[in-house]
């Protein structure tokens, strides 16, 4: 294994993600107390990078999946989820959240993948040419690294959310905070890809 290509694919990890160690850190906060939360934020992360993976490797052989113009309009799936995350703080403004130690309660895999799939829109727009030129082996080297890595985000993501300055802030706006980062996401995908004439 070409150590060249492994410290390529970990600085081009850290530069296209170093977003996703926030958006984690506040999904790992909006879980904490809540059994089995931190699994299923694992999870949607592996499968939304999964599929950015996929989505990059099939259009670096030729294939597209979406076509160019749609690209933006992946900013509705944190936009919308960001509004549903608002309309619970909402809801539950003027005290804390009974099932705090339930199980189930917190962020699903299914929305963890969502927000990270829509998130890493414009990764995909880095990696195609990346792994176009890299050959087949290069992009397996590139998949163990960003594989990788994903857990190691996942990690740094856990622990700063744990940080008893970061947690009390978090515990404190968080569940203010995330909506408006996934509604703030949401639109800059749209705004920047040019969606609905934006």
């Amino acid at each position: 294994m070409n150590l060249g290509i492994v410290g390529q694919a970990a600085g081009l990890f850290a530069v296209t993600n170093i977003d996703d160690i926030l958006i984690l850190s506040m999904f790992f906060a909006q879980g904490a107390g809540h059994q089995g939360s931190a699994r299923r934020i694992v999870i949607g992360q592996y499968l939304g990078f999964a599929a950015i993976l996929a989505v990059a490797v099939a259009a670096a052989f030729g294939a597209t999946f979406l076509p160019e113009p749609a690209i933006p309009y992946l900013g509705l799936l944190p936009l919308a989820l960001g509004l549903k995350a608002a309309w619970q703080a909402w809801k539950h403004r003027d005290g804390e959240d009974d099932d705090k130690e339930t199980a189930g309660g917190g962020p699903k895999a299914p929305e963890v993948a969502a927000v990270t799939f829509a998130n890493g829109g414009d990764n995909i727009g880095v990696y195609v040419p990346v792994f176009a030129t890299a050959g087949v082996g290069g992009m397996s080297v590139y998949a163990v690294v960003f594989l990788t890595l994903v857990a190691v985000w996942c990690f740094a993501g856990r622990y700063f959310a744990t940080r008893p300055v970061i947690a009390n802030a978090l515990s404190r706006w968080g569940r203010f905070l995330l909506p408006l980062v996934l509604i703030a996401i949401g639109l800059l995908i749209l705004i920047e890809g040019g969606g609905f004439g934006l």
